[in-house]
C-alpha cells in the first residue's frame, strides 16, 4: 500500500537521506519535501462554475504521506489576494508551534506573493489525519489528506488491508464562502448555508447536474479494505453508511481503538476515522450507496441534503452485466437528522486500544481543574444599524462568556519575545463568571463579554477540563478541537456535570484519545490532558460558524527548565503582519 500511496501522480515528494529532527530525542526518518501552490482555479459543480482557491489546482488538494518519525518540509507560496494559512490538523507539533497554522495564534498569514516552509517531524503518530487552511473560511475549498504510516517494520494492530482509500467529505457553496460569512458577520444573522456535502470533492447523484460528478469505489470480491475517512466539512456533523457492508472501526483520529462493528458512524468536523470493509465473496450483481448527511442539533438553518458515492464490484472477465447501469442499486438508512441517541451510543463505544505496544496513558492526577461552558449568545448591534440576530441583537458565541477577539499580531510571536502588552491578557476565567442551570431555562442576560484573554498553564500541568453545553438560544452540539495535544475522553453526559457525582463515573483505564470531541447537545465532556508542549495552543469549535463567532480561545504552556523542554525559535521566513 505505502508504495502505491507515494508513487500518486498528486504528490510531490523529494526523498533525502535520514535526517535528525529538532526535537531532542533524535527521531531517524526521512525529510519529505511538498510544494503548495495557492491559486485560483475553475471548477464546475451542480450546473455552477466558480473561481475557487486550491492547492496545485487540485480540489480536494494533494495527499500528505508520510511515516511516523518522518520530518516534513512543506514550501507555501502564495498566488492569490487573500491572506492564507495551513493548519496540520492533529499533528501534535512537539516544540514546532511556529509550524501549526492557524492565523494570528501561532503565525501571520502568508500574504500574496510570499511563502513560508512548515517544518515539523510526526513523533509518536500514526493514523490519518488532515490539513486545512485556518483563516477565514478559506478551509471550504483548501484541504486535503494526510495518511501517516508505521515506521518500517511496525505492523497495523489488525490484519493488513488489500487496499486503502482516503474518503474525504466536504462541503460546497456555489457562493463564496468569503462572501457567506462575510454578509452574516455584518448583519449578525445566520450565514447561508452550503448546496451540498460532497465525497473527494464530488456531489453525487442525489444533486442536478452531478450524476457525472460521483465517487466511485471500484472494489474485489473477499477483499478487506480500509476506508481513511475525514470529515473536512465546514459546518456540519455527519452519519455516514454503505448499503449492506458493516464497517469495522480502528482507529479515529490517528489512534488506534479497540475494533467494533457498525453499520453507520458518526463524524464531526475535525476528526477521522478509519473503518475496514470486507467485500463480499463472488461478484454481487448489484452497486451500493455510500452516503452521508447531517446530525442536527441546533436551532437554525442547515443544509438538509445527502451525499452519496458508489461502492461497485469489479465484474469478472466475459461477465454480462458489463455496464453498473444496468444494475440494482441499494441505499443504506441513515439515522433520523436529530437521532442523539445514536450519537451518543456510537461515541461510548470509543475505546483506546490501550495495548503494551499502543498504551492509554491517561493522567491519574490532575494539577488543575477547568469548567467551560461553551455555546451561543448574542452581542450588541452597531449604532443606528438593525442586526438580524434575536431581538435586533447579533448573533455571537463564547467559552465561559468569554467571546474570543482575533489579535491583529500572533499570539505565539507575541508570547515567544515578551510583548504580550496590548495583545492579549492572561486572565481567561477558569469557570463561569456568573454560575447559571446551563442545560435548564437560559438567563435573561444572552449578550456575550468579549477580549482577547489565554490561560497560562506551567510546562507538564497535568489538565482536566469539562467542557459544558448551554442552552442560551438553544442547546447544540460543539465539536471542540484542542491544537498541539491529543486528550483522553474520560467522561461524557448530559444535563450540568456534577462535580461530586460525574467524576466517581470517569473511565481512567481505556478511555478514547483524540483532538476532537464533540461536546454533547444539552450535556457535558471532560477530558484529561499533559501539558508537555510548550507554546501557544488554540481551542475552537470546528463548526466554522461558531469559531468566526468567537467559540475560540487559546492555552499558552510555559517552556519546561531543561533545553529539550524549550519552544525553538521562530524560522526566518516566519510571515509578518
Amino acid at each position: 500500500m505505502g508504495a502505491s500511496l507515494l508513487s500518486s501522480p498528486a504528490l510531490l515528494v523529494l526523498f533525502s537521506f535520514f535526517t535528525l529532527s529538532l526535537l531532542p530525542q533524535p527521531v531517524l526518518g526521512i525529510t519529505r519535501h511538498y510544494k503548495f501552490d495557492i491559486k485560483l482555479h475553475n471548477v464546475t459543480r451542480l450546473c455552477h462554475t466558480k473561481s475557487i482557491v486550491s492547492v496545485n489546482g487540485q480540489f480536494p488538494g494533494p495527499r500528505i504521506v508520510a511515516r511516523e518519525g518522518d520530518q516534513l518540509l512543506i514550501k507555501v507560496v502564495n498566488h492569490v489576494s487573500n491572506n492564507i494559512s495551513i493548519h496540520w490538523h492533529g499533528i501534535r507539533q512537539l516544540r514546532s508551534g511556529w509550524a501549526d497554522g492557524p492565523a494570528y495564534v501561532t503565525q501571520c498569514p502568508i500574504q500574496k506573493g510570499q511563502s513560508y516552509v512548515y517544518n515539523f517531524t510526526i513523533v509518536g503518530q500514526r493514523g490519518t489525519l488532515f490539513w486545512h487552511a485556518h483563516i477565514s473560511w478559506l478551509r471550504a475549498t483548501v484541504y486535503g489528506p494526510m495518511v501517516i504510516l508505521p515506521k518500517h517494520g511496525v505492523p497495523y494492530p489488525f490484519a493488513k488491508p488489500y487496499k486503502e482509500v482516503p474518503i474525504i467529505f466536504g462541503e460546497w457553496f456555489n457562493a463564496d464562502p468569503e462572501e457567506v460569512i462575510s454578509q452574516a458577520l455584518q448583519t449578525g444573522g445566520g450565514p447561508n448555508v452550503s448546496d451540498a456535502y460532497t465525497i473527494n470533492g464530488l456531489p453525487g447523484p442525489l444533486y442536478k447536474c452531478s450524476t457525472e460528478d460521483t465517487f466511485k469505489l471500484k472494489v474485489k470480491p473477499g477483499k478487506t479494505y480500509l476506508l481513511r475517512l475525514i470529515n473536512a466539512a465546514l459546518n456540519d456533523e455527519l452519519f455516514f453508511s454503505i448499503a449492506n457492508h458493516t464497517l469495522t472501526v480502528v482507529e479515529v483520529d490517528a489512534i488506534y481503538v479497540k475494533p467494533f462493528e457498525t453499520e453507520t458512524l458518526l463524524i464531526t468536523p475535525g476528526q477521522t476515522t478509519n473503518v475496514l470493509i470486507k467485500t463480499k465473496p463472488g461478484y454481487p450483481s448489484a452497486t451500493f450507496f455510500m452516503t452521508a448527511r447531517p446530525y442536527v442539533t441546533g436551532q437554525g438553518t442547515f443544509d438538509n441534503s445527502t451525499v452519496a458515492a458508489i461502492l461497485e464490484y469489479e465484474s469478472p472477465p466475459n461477465s454480462v452485466h458489463s455496464s453498473s447501469s444496468m444494475l440494482p442499486l441499494f441505499k443504506p438508512i441513515l439515522p433520523a437528522l436529530n437521532d442523539t441517541f445514536f450519537a451518543t451510543n456510537f461515541a461510548s463505544k470509543l475505546c483506546s486500544l490501550a495495548s503494551a505496544q499502543f498504551p492509554a496513558n491517561v493522567p491519574q492526577k490532575v494539577d488543575k481543574h477547568f469548567l467551560f461552558t461553551v455555546g451561543l449568545g448574542t452581542s450588541p448591534c452597531q449604532q443606528n444599524q438593525t442586526c438580524q440576530g434575536p431581538n435586533g441583537t447579533k448573533l455571537a458565541a463564547s467559552v465561559n462568556n468569554v467571546s474570543f477577539a482575533m489579535p491583529t499580531t500572533a499570539l505565539l510571536q507575541a508570547h515567544f519575545f515578551g510583548q504580550s502588552n496590548g495583545v492579549y491578557t492572561p486572565d481567561f476565567p477558569s469557570s463561569p463568571i456568573i454560575p447559571f442551570n446551563y442545560a435548564g431555562i437560559p438567563p435573561n442576560n444572552t449578550m456575550v463579554g468579549n477580549g482577547t484573554k489565554v490561560v497560562v498553564l506551567p510546562f507538564n500541568t497535568t489538565v482536566e477540563l469539562v467542557m459544558q453545553d448551554t442552552s442560551i438560544l438553544g442547546a447544540e452540539s460543539h465539536p471542540l478541537h484542542l491544537h498541539g495535544f491529543n486528550f483522553f475522553v474520560v467522561g461524557q453526559g448530559f444535563g450540568n456535570f456534577d462535580t461530586n457525582k460525574d467524576p466517581a463515573k470517569f473511565n481512567l483505564v481505556d478511555p478514547i484519545e483524540r483532538n476532537t470531541v464533540g461536546v454533547p447537545s444539552g450535556g457535558w465532556v471532560a477530558i484529561r490532558f499533559q501539558a508537555d508542549n510548550p507554546g501557544v495552543w488554540f481551542m475552537h469549535c470546528h463548526l466554522e460558524v461558531h469559531t468566526s463567532w468567537g467559540l475560540k480561545m487559546a492555552w499558552i504552556v510555559l517552556d519546561g527548565k531543561l533545553p529539550n523542554q524549550k519552544l525553538l525559535p521562530p524560522p526566518a521566513d516566519l510571515p509578518k503582519c
